[in-house]
């Protein structure tokens, strides 16, 4: 038999009122999951409603630091806190703490691999936080790198409306591309692959160190 097409869809920098509802809806649409790697500051009052949201439709949700900063440069207990704000922050809207980390800007080095007890993921972007990269630009970057276990990274930060476009058009083309939608979680269980300590995952068959 034929193994299954895995991907998982991800997105950074959110809860954002506005854009994570609108992907949300998305995901809805086309009865799929995806993991939100979520920035601890902007999980409150007026957006925990999102994450909730998320949780309940099979989604995971994930860490990316409580302020987003480039962490490498930072002392052991300011990387620690940065992680431990925004875990307690989620376990505290889903009860559930997370199980993987995308390092913001992507900086990282041994010593967060040693403080940070979280599987730490990269994945295929498409520099969709800039917003001279058209729509039509970011589905053909993410469909270029398309392959078995993948890891998409995008974001649904606010008024990213673009990102909103682009996965309305890849979505429906992977899925036609027998491609089935995942959680990180579920891509990595599902492939029989154990995260490594000291390594980043670009999709769950690809890391470096």
């Amino acid at each position: 038999m034929e193994e299954k097409k895995l991907v998982a869809l991800t997105f950074d920098d959110g809860p954002s009122v506005g854009t994570t509802d609108l992907v949300l809806d998305v995901l809805e649409e086309n009865g799929i999951v995806a993991s939100f790697f979520l920035i601890g500051e902007k999980i409150t009052e007026k957006s925990s409603y999102l994450v909730k949201r998320a949780y309940d439709m099979g989604c995971s949700i994930e860490n990316h630091s409580k302020t987003h900063p480039g962490m490498s440069g930072m002392s052991d207990e300011e990387i620690l806190e940065e992680v431990r704000y925004t875990t307690d922050a989620i376990e505290k809207i889903v009860g559930e703490k997370p199980e993987f980390f995308r390092p913001p800007y992507i900086d990282y080095n041994q010593r967060m691999y040693d403080l940070i007890n979280l599987g730490f993921i990269c994945g295929y972007g498409c520099e969709d936080w800039l917003d001279s990269v058209s729509s039509d630009e970011r589905v053909e970057r993410i469909l270029r790198d398309a392959n078995p276990g993948f890891i998409i990274l995008v974001h649904d930060m606010e008024e990213n409306v673009k990102t909103v476009e682009a996965i309305r058009k890849i979505i429906p083309e992977l899925k036609k591309q027998g491609y089935e939608f995942v959680t990180v979680r579920e891509l990595f269980r599902r492939s029989s692959v154990a995260p490594q300590k000291n390594r980043i995952y670009m999709g769950c068959y690809e890391a470096r160190p």
